[in-house]
């Protein structure tokens, strides 16, 4: 799943987000985040009955494109700015079925919100090469 989003960074944590889950319990999401650096990162979470987080490369601008990458369990998250050449930033495993969940969140869990663009939204059922490349 790949997708370009953008946003206007109101308030910390404010985010566009994609997302893979199992259920509540068992999950991962990569952001593009205003961060509580004042920064803009793309920034993962993996949930595996407890919860971890990790910011990546902080990004000029407010667009970026997110992508996610599946291999059986093993998952990889990557970014772009041109939605051509990707680069990884999280690779992990999560105990799940053949069928998970994928999703978009508009995430404001300090504030009220703002606009959230996703545009160029891909969703391919293919085999990767390679998962750290996510090609």
């Amino acid at each position: 799943m790949s997708v370009q989003v953008s946003h206007d960074f109101q308030d910390t944590y404010d985010s566009a987000t994609i997302m893979v889950m199992k259920d509540f319990q068992v999950w991962a999401k990569a952001c593009f985040e205003k961060t509580d650096f004042s920064t803009h990162a793309v920034v993962s979470v993996v949930t595996n009955h407890t919860s971890d987080d990790a910011n990546g490369c902080n990004i000029d601008g407010n667009t970026v494109w997110l992508k996610v990458a599946r291999v059986d369990n093993s998952f990889s998250f990557h970014y772009s700015l041109d939605g051509d050449k990707f680069f990884m930033t999280r690779f992990f495993n999560l105990p799940v079925e053949k069928t998970i969940k994928v999703g978009l969140v508009a995430q404001a869990p300090t504030g009220k919100g703002g606009n959230r663009f996703f545009e160029n939204f891909s969703l391919e059922q293919k085999t990767v090469k390679n998962i750290r490349y996510g090609k």
